[in-house]
């Protein structure tokens, strides 16, 4: 019998915590809900989860400091904040704790799960095929997030590994910024895209010893993962 997805739901307000730990049962989730940051940080440190939902405004401990703890500890498990704040500067910051998204009170049950199908679809199986790229003298080993180069030997987060996983396997032709963000983070969203952008200047630091390779801006389209050694999907599937 295959093991269930666990999620840690921190939570200050007991009624929609209620609702969305049930939802999430009835769906086949293991739910553990914590009502305060201290209580969620507790359980986090004792038990393994698979995703975190995270209130911002809570009493004992915030959900972006809660955040930023959990990632001190782990890099990669994915983090969706749950919050009534909608302004800029507050979701940058949830970007800069170490969340991966965020949803906004309020929302159907239904948004809810397609947000956390994004990112429970990474876990899954994967192509070998999709898994190690050769970018240049890079190796990306996708499973392990990590750069690998001469004189390069990073370890990435999981949405970097995301992003380039996603530009590695449409190399040498333009996307548009919507299909990239709909793809790896699950939607088109304005201050994702600023997040993006932050992701894909990060990437190019990775790769800058690669003098082939380059991530190219179109101006008010998207973007073109140049990598000359790569064949296109059209070219793959021509062969």
């Amino acid at each position: 019998m295959p093991q269930k997805t666990k999620i840690l739901l921190v939570e200050d307000d007991a009624a929609l915590g209620y609702v969305i730990k049930d939802s999430l049962e009835e769906r086949g989730f293991e739910v553990t809900h914590a009502t305060d940051g201290n209580a969620g940080w507790q359980q986090f440190s004792k038990n393994f989860y698979d995703l975190c939902l995270l209130d911002v405004n809570m009493p004992q401990k915030d959900g972006f400091t809660l955040a930023t703890q959990i990632r001190r500890k782990n890099t990669l498990i994915p983090i969706l904040f749950i919050t009534a704040k909608s302004l800029q500067e507050d979701k940058i910051a949830g970007f800069k704790a170490g969340g991966d998204d965020y949803i906004t009170k309020p929302f159907s049950m239904e948004e809810l799960m397609l947000r956390i199908d994004v990112f429970l679809k990474r876990t899954k199986g994967t192509d070998p095929d999709e898994i190690i790229f050769k970018i240049g003298n890079t190796t990306f080993d996708f499973p392990n997030l990590t750069v690998l180069g001469p004189n390069t030997d990073v370890r990435l987060t999981q949405k970097e590994a995301d992003l380039l996983r996603f530009f590695c396997l449409n190399p040498n032709r333009v996307v548009k910024r919507d299909e990239v963000l709909t793809k790896v983070w699950g939607k088109d969203d304005y201050f994702l895209g600023r997040s993006m952008d932050v992701f894909i200047t990060k990437i190019r630091k990775y790769l800058k010893e690669e003098k082939d390779i380059e991530i190219q801006t179109i101006h008010g389209v998207g973007f073109r993962f140049i990598n000359p050694s790569a064949k296109t999907e059209e070219e793959a599937e021509s062969e």
